[in-house]
């Protein structure tokens, strides 16, 4: 009952198979061999249109150096409070910005509206030296709360960031969890949406340690290869993120890969709510946050699951734990069997 996170998960075969292919022999380092240009050309194809594309170990590099190419004099950087970036990454994007502010906007479901993304960017009027500048715009692609971004949303947080001129980036470690979701294309989710830098997390949908900065307009990234340098992520040895890459995208296995996790994660919702119990926000990818009574959850972690209490946040009073209730967070992936959500599941059910 392994549903801490999908970061537990190991590699999926065609990612382990497509580095097994490509282990031998020689090739130029630092991104110069043949294979990188062939993945980035694969990024091309998926995104319908030529892009610029560099290879980073974490999503937290990912995500701060994409922050650090639109940074400012003191800028601003608007996000959900609850967002990655803001919570969860050791204040890395503030450090590589050389000190960019985040500002934190409330929101259900970890998603910002752009009526408050407006009000927000309002506090840091242009040409104000007092307040700083707002430099950049940031959205979680699946969320922090596994809700999903429909592409309208998009569409309409960039417009209110196009208002003041500022750069969209999108969060996208759960990228193609959300993208099996709305059904759309890669392109429609992002820069036919208004996105202009996108965080491509491979990691936790089946590659062993493979995350990439998508630019959508080349012109953009100009400076980015020099962060990325500076920040200690420029790889000797590329082929082999590029390797990870080939096997995620080779016939379509992301997609399936993604399916399956939210597809496990939908199953385990349905089971859970059929059991009396509920979840904090709807299940829209691979994340759910169940609400049970604590011994309920005292007894699943007793009988080996793998699960983790989560402060539910933001949540109505007719849906936010009572005194005697715990909300925790499930994370499916590509390696959640029907066993795994069936054990679950009989495990919960012996506590009704």
């Amino acid at each position: 009952m392994n549903f801490a996170s999908d970061n537990w998960a190991g590699a999926a075969p065609a990612v382990m198979s497509a580095l097994t292919r490509h282990s031998s022999g020689f090739a130029p380092g630092y991104g110069a061999d043949p294979l990188t240009a062939s993945v980035s050309r694969s990024f091309n194809d998926i995104f319908e249109r030529e892009v610029a594309v560099f290879f980073v170990a974490t999503g937290t590099a990912a995500n701060a150096l994409a922050l650090t190419t639109f940074g400012k004099p003191g800028g601003a950087v608007f996000c959900h409070r609850y967002s990655h970036i803001n919570i969860d990454e050791c204040n890395c994007p503030e450090f590589m910005t050389s000190g960019n502010k985040l500002v934190g906007i409330p929101g259900g479901g970890c998603k910002i509206s752009p009526d408050d993304l407006r009000a927000a960017m309002s506090r840091f009027p242009d040409g104000v030296v007092m307040h700083g500048q707002a430099a950049s715009v940031s959205i979680s692609q699946a969320t922090e709360s596994g809700t999903v971004y429909s592409v309208g949303e998009i569409e309409a947080i960039a417009e209110a960031a196009r208002s003041r001129s500022l750069p969209l980036h999108m969060d996208g470690a759960r990228f193609t969890n959300a993208l099996v979701t709305l059904g759309c294309t890669p392109a429609e989710m992002t820069w036919k949406a208004g996105v202009d830098v996108l965080s491509f997390g491979g990691t936790k949908n089946g590659c062993w340690c493979a995350e990439a900065v998508v630019f959508f307009d080349p012109e953009q990234a100009k400076e980015f290869e020099y962060f990325r340098k500076r920040a200690g992520h420029l790889f000797s040895k590329s082929r082999f993120v590029a390797a990870q890459f080939d096997g995620f995208f080779e016939n379509d296995s992301w997609l399936g890969t993604a399916r399956h996790a939210n597809a496990m994660a939908l199953r385990l919702a349905e089971g859970i709510r059929s059991l009396g119990a509920r979840t904090a926000w709807a299940v829209e990818a691979n994340e759910l946050f169940p609400i049970v009574r604590r011994t309920q959850f005292e007894t699943l972690t007793k009988a080996g699951a793998n699960i983790y209490e989560w402060p539910a946040n933001d949540l109505s009073d007719n849906v936010a734990p009572a005194e005697d209730e715990v909300c925790f967070r499930m994370v499916t992936s590509f390696a959640t069997t029907d066993e795994h959500v069936k054990t679950f599941l009989e495990t919960l059910a012996g506590t009704v």
